[in-house]
Formats: C-alpha cells, structure tokens, sequence
C-alpha cells in the first residue's frame, strides 16, 4: 500500500454561528483547521495509508486534533505532545455588510511552532519517512518560525526515495515581516508543486504561467490552480495539460483547495497521468463542494472511473450537485461553477 506524510499545524478553529458577527456571538463553533491534515484526511478517505506529523498541545484542543485524525483513518504515531506550549487557535470572522470574511490567528508560540529539524530524526518519524512514497508540506510552515523553516530546508536538503509535494498555502498575515523569497526557495526543491494564481501573484509577484515556471524551474511538474477556470500542469520539459474546471453548485466552499490537492496527488501516485491526475484533483473537489463540511467522498470506484475517462466534451458538460455527477447532461451555467482549482 503507498504511504504518504503529511508535515503542518493543525489548530483549533472557532467561529461564530452563521449569520452572527463574531462581536454578537454567544456560541462559538469548535472544529479542527490546518492544511496538511485536511489533505491526509482525503488521502486516508482514497485508501492511502496515510500519517500525519507536527506537534500539538498537552490540552484539550490538541486531544480533539489527534481523536478526530484517528477517527478517520489517519496515523498520529509520528504526533509530539507538548506540555509547554499549547495548540494554536484561530477564529473564522464572518463577512459582514462593512468588511470581508477574516481570520485571527493565536499561533504564536504554538506547540508546532517549535518543529525543527530534529523533529525528521525521531524514531517514529523517521520510520515513516523511510516507507513514505509522498510527504506533504506547505508554504504555511515555512512562515510558522525559525525553526519549523529550518525543518523544511532540512526536509529538503537530505537525499530521499520519496516524493516531496509542496502547496504555496499563501497566508498574507504569517509573512509580515518575514522574507519571501525564501519561499520560492523551498518550493524550487520540491518535486511537486501547487500554487494558485492569484496567490502566486502575492507570493511570486506574478501569475503568468511561462514566468511561474522560470521562477520555479526545478520541480517535476507544477501546478497552477486557475480559480473556477482550470488547472494546469507544467512539466519540467514544457509539456503542458489544462483541465477545465467542473461545473459545481456549490454547498460550501470550505476545503476544497485541499480537496483538489488530495485528488491530484493521489492520482500521481497511482501512476495516472497528468490530465487524469487534474481530473481527479477537480472530482475531489466538486465532491467537497457539494456538502458541508471539509471534505466530501469520491464517488464510488466505478463510477469514478467512468468520470476520470469520460471525453473532453462529457467532461465539460458535467454538472455536480448534491445529488451526484450528471456526467455530460447537464449546461454549464452561472450558478455552477468549481473551486476544485483555489488555494
């Protein structure tokens, strides 16, 4: 069975209930955030063998982190517990009619802040990472502190058998005063890497793809999230493959970024190519799209399959709703579109 890793903070997420603005709220909503479990938790739903690897708090939050990844399938073996510095927090601020939807984050100090380059080395990590055929990161920790950058320089420096995927996760606050550049750095070195074009423009200073792929010149295949367009990938060796994106009426927009990435990279490890791989990506997505909540199952084997090899023109007249994939009968219109291909 292929094994993946997937190396980030996870924190506790509060927010308001709908419709109340966090200044008038009496209830909180407590649920789990953090980037890289969310694609572990859709690789452990596609049958992967699956672990994640940080740091968490000896409290309450921390527990709840480690209960609902086990819970789901996924491996928290290679998981310290720390009982000095606590597990991060954020709180989702909804919209409101005189500002955009916000976050603010108490990660301060976290107990993943302090992963280093001594955290790859432990016994139980490094046993996962001489099995893994995958280990997925993002920008995100990169930006965390010092010393989770140092981890993933180091992850990056040492000889490896396996695939190192790396999502841009571009987070605006977490780089206030922190150097940038480093991050194309990084991601340079990866084997893989996704990045969204509009957060490439933040991140990289811009979101044409012949210039992306100058700035990021080493890694195997990039992919470039395309908003509700497409995605593409570009090979090292100027292949390209675009995939249009999905037509979705969309429950819930929450996870899909992490959705796509989970479909997409298990897709390579499964041997697909580069267009079934986007496909897969954009299916995994549209099933997220379509529920609430963080992630939505793949359809069954077989109809997955008859979906991953329908032709280009099934494929851009299929619709995806609650009620499943209307493969090649349904109109594209505006109330349906795909955010299989955001950040």
């Amino acid at each position: 069975m292929l094994t993946t890793v997937c190396l980030g903070e996870t924190m506790a997420m509060l927010t308001p209930e709908t419709g109340m603005p966090l200044e008038r709220a009496e209830v909180l909503e407590l649920r789990n955030g953090g980037a890289e479990s969310n694609v572990a938790l859709g690789f452990a739903a596609m049958g992967l063998d699956t672990h994640w690897v940080s740091r968490v708090g000896r409290d309450g939050f921390g527990a709840r982190i480690l209960t609902e990844l086990a819970e789901q399938g996924v491996g928290v073996s290679g998981v310290e517990t720390d009982a000095a510095r606590p597990t991060g927090l954020y709180v989702k601020v909804p919209a409101s009619d005189a500002a955009p939807a916000s976050v603010l984050y108490y990660r301060h100090g976290s107990a993943a802040s302090a992963m280093g380059p001594t955290l790859l080395d432990e016994p139980r990590v490094a046993e996962l990472l001489g099995r893994a055929s995958l280990v997925h990161v993002s920008g995100i920790t990169a930006a965390l502190s010092d010393e989770c950058l140092a981890l993933l320089d180091a992850l990056l420096a040492r000889p490896r058998t396996f695939l190192v995927s790396f999502d841009i996760n571009w987070r605006a606050p977490l780089w206030v005063g922190r150097d940038r550049g480093v991050l194309r750095s990084l991601a340079n070195r990866a084997d893989l890497v996704l990045v969204g074009r509009d957060e490439a423009e933040h991140a990289f200073g811009t979101g044409d793809e012949a210039e992306l792929r100058r700035l990021l010149p080493d890694p195997e295949v990039v992919v470039i999230k395309n908003e509700a367009i497409s995605a593409i990938a570009l090979g090292r060796g100027g292949e390209r493959t675009e995939v249009r994106a999905l037509a979705v009426r969309v429950v819930e927009p929450v996870g899909a970024g992490d959705s796509f990435a989970a479909g997409y990279l298990s897709g390579v490890l499964l041997g697909l190519d580069q267009k079934a791989s986007l496909r897969r990506g954009h299916v995994a997505a549209a099933c997220t799209l379509t529920v609430n909540g963080d992630r939505g199952p793949l359809p069954e084997p077989g109809v997955l399959g008859g979906i991953l090899g329908c032709s280009d023109e099934e494929w851009a007249g299929t619709v995806v709703s609650r009620a499943g994939f209307a493969v090649g009968g349904g109109a594209r219109d505006d109330a349906a579109h795909d955010g299989g291909a955001r950040p």
